[in-house]
């Protein structure tokens, strides 16, 4: 694990060209959207047998449908008569017909229906008439799509990701709130806002007071991670609190902020068990007590309203780190009862623009499970997206128009702390063939 201090590899400058660049991003249309697994929907989306929804990457427009009760599959957008895409958004549909000449398929792809078929004789053969399959898995309760049929399987894609992250049971929790826009960024700057922890002094001021502790960051295979620098031991309980004077109230206070200014990377039962702390232990209870409570009555709680955590040894939380990089699109902060998301994908070929989504999951009582509409949200103000997000999107905004600078000769990340970002370009480079971070001699 890196830790503060620890450079193991020499700093190095990338290219703006990654962000700005129209043929970077033509590359990225042809060289890594069609040959990677990347998250289309979760399964809860598509419930019922003949809910669909249709995932759009730059040219291509993917169909995701149950097809049966224990089977989802994937279907290329397109008509096979004159190419019409045949769904937009989600719905439910027992067939999938094309909104122009009613040709229609089943759930399965095959074609059941063309309007006065005997035109064309025997000419039109079934197989030519399925539609184009598109490879489709699960993990975590995510459904990932994938264009390359000789891409590696999901989990071999995943991994070490998916092996640190089985332990939290993602696939047990449901959206809590969706929402997203269209942002003047490239997709990699929204995703690199959120994939390293150095920016927080400087862009969320008022969280280091509960956290002033630089974070590790790394590189595993293609992904990336990085987490603060919490002990072993505390069940999950990270240095959030290191900076209080007492434990108890600064566990209290820097959950109630999250709380009020992400809505998220916490839940409403451990805030009112935080509040609590005070009352329920003893002036000078060592800090590493304080958490050691706060978890345990946490779920004890969360048990009494029928939600379980899971058994996750206190090593590998550590270990697990704060926040997962899914390559190429996903960020992924995790907890035992929560995870906050993020996911940017282009928006059509314009390098400067993308499409980006935030949303919270949690565990609820079975039975109780919100489903919650992906509200679209363009007004980027703190009344929709709550301050810590949009002290986010004000760099998000100004990064994209500073790289387009004639000053900006390229990005420095930090050795240390953004090692994840080196890596991100490092397996870009490798699909795309160009962009390769550069050593600063």
């Amino acid at each position: 694990m890196t830790m503060q201090g620890s450079i193991t590899e020499p700093p190095v400058l990338i290219s703006n060209d990654a962000y700005v660049s129209q043929s970077y991003a033509d590359a990225e249309a042809t060289k890594l959207w069609p040959k990677v697994w990347q998250v289309a929907c979760r399964e809860e989306e598509i419930p019922e047998v003949g809910d669909y929804v249709t995932y759009d990457i730059v040219d291509d427009s993917i169909i995701v449908v149950r097809a049966a009760p224990d089977r989802i599959a994937a279907y290329f957008n397109v008509c096979r008569h004159r190419g019409r895409q045949l769904t937009e958004g989600c719905g439910n549909a027992k067939r999938l017909v094309c909104p122009f000449h009613a040709w229609s398929w089943d759930l399965d792809g095959n074609n059941v229906g063309v309007v006065r078929k005997d035109a064309w004789g025997d000419c039109l053969k079934a197989d030519d008439l399925r539609l184009r399959d598109v490879r489709v898995d699960t993990w975590g309760g995510w459904v990932f799509v994938c264009m390359d049929p000789d891409a590696p399987p999901l989990r071999d894609y995943l991994e070490p990701a998916a092996s640190m992250l089985d332990p939290f049971e993602l696939e047990q929790m449901r959206y809590r709130w969706r929402q997203w826009l269209h942002f003047p960024c490239n997709w990699k700057v929204a995703i690199e806002a959120f994939n390293e922890g150095y920016h927080v002094a400087g862009t969320h001021p008022q969280l280091t007071r509960y956290s002033p502790k630089p974070t590790w960051s790394e590189g595993r295979g293609i992904h990336g991670v990085f987490g603060s620098q919490a002990r072993e031991g505390t069940g999950g309980a990270t240095a959030g609190a290191a900076g209080a004077a007492d434990m108890r109230q600064g566990l209290a206070d820097s959950l109630n902020q999250l709380w009020e200014e992400v809505n998220g990377t916490t839940t409403e039962t451990m805030v009112r068990v935080a509040n609590l702390l005070v009352e329920e232990l003893p002036d000078g209870t060592p800090p590493a007590e304080v958490q050691m409570h706060l978890m345990r009555r946490t779920v004890e709680e969360d048990a009494k309203r029928g939600v379980n955590w899971p058994r996750i040894d206190p090593a590998h939380f550590a270990a697990a780190g704060n926040v997962w990089h899914i390559f190429p699109n996903t960020v992924i902060i995790h907890g035992p009862t929560f995870a906050l998301c993020y996911r940017a994908r282009p928006d059509g070929h314009d390098p400067d623009r993308c499409i980006f989504e935030v949303y919270t999951l949690e565990r609820f009582p079975e039975g109780t499970e919100p489903r919650p509409a992906n509200l679209h949200k363009p007004d980027m103000d703190e009344a929709s997206w709550r301050k810590v997000l949009c002290q986010d999107f004000s760099n998000m905004g100004a990064v994209q128009r500073g790289l387009r600078s004639r000053g900006c000769d390229g990005l420095r990340p930090s050795p240390v702390e953004e090692r994840a970002i080196i890596n991100f370009h490092r397996v870009l480079a490798d699909y795309l063939g160009t962009g390769a971070p550069q050593v600063i001699e």
